[in-house]
């Protein structure tokens, strides 16, 4: 599941890029406000966390245009600002949720679950899709109440697709959501994977819309 990161502080981003993708999401990281429009018009992500001080520009104006364009995904800002003013500006400009640093990050990956959930029309934090439950609290994934064993990168690869149910997802979408803006990846490693989750959750789930994609379908 792939993350939009805007934050300038380094030491911070760092630190929320590399606990972020231990507990399997891919983020991407900008450290100016300006570059996110650009980035969800010709990319796909799950969130956005949002910082509102930023050097360029102000959070809340970010905010606001990516709204006015249209960009529904869910967006948790997380700030220093804590007046109660600045949380009703940020709420009322479009946020879904709103964090204050210092945070702790077991209450940050709760929050991103329960927007993930929300934007996939899920009020659970087990997604159910036939006889496949996907835990996205735990990373787990059971099929007929067997465990499966995924690799890191296949638990992300299914949960985007389950995530998404009913949507064609394309080879591009997928590899951007495992890997995001690195481009050293593997063109096939998707083909790979979804060979490996066919054996393992069964060949009926994940279906080939061929030339165009892959798609987990809704129950």
């Amino acid at each position: 599941m792939r993350i939009l990161l805007v934050e300038d502080d380094c030491m911070l981003g760092e630190s929320m890029v590399a606990s972020l993708s231990r507990h399997g999401y891919t983020v991407d990281w900008l450290q100016l406000g300006n570059g996110v429009e650009l980035a969800l018009r010709t990319e796909t992500f799950m969130a956005v966390i949002l910082d509102l001080t930023l050097p360029d520009t102000d959070g809340l104006d970010v905010l606001r245009r990516v709204r006015r364009e249209g960009h529904s995904l869910p967006v948790l800002i997380l700030t220093a600002r804590d007046d109660i003013e600045d949380r009703v500006k940020g709420l009322d400009g479009g946020a879904d949720d709103y964090l204050v640093k210092p945070f702790a990050l077991e209450e940050l990956l709760a929050r991103l679950r329960v927007l993930i959930r929300r934007a996939a029309g899920c009020t659970e934090t087990v997604l159910e899709i036939g006889d496949l439950s996907l835990s996205l609290k735990n990373n787990e994934v059971t099929v007929q109440d067997r465990p499966i064993s995924l690799t890191k990168n296949e638990f992300k690869l299914l949960a985007t697709l389950a995530t998404q149910a009913g949507r064609v997802l394309s080879k591009e979408k997928l590899q951007q959501a495992l890997h995001g803006w690195d481009d050293t990846a593997s063109n096939n490693a998707i083909e790979v994977h979804i060979h490996n989750l066919r054996k393992k959750v069964g060949g009926s789930l994940i279906k080939n819309i061929r030339g165009v994609g892959y798609i987990i379908e809704n129950n």
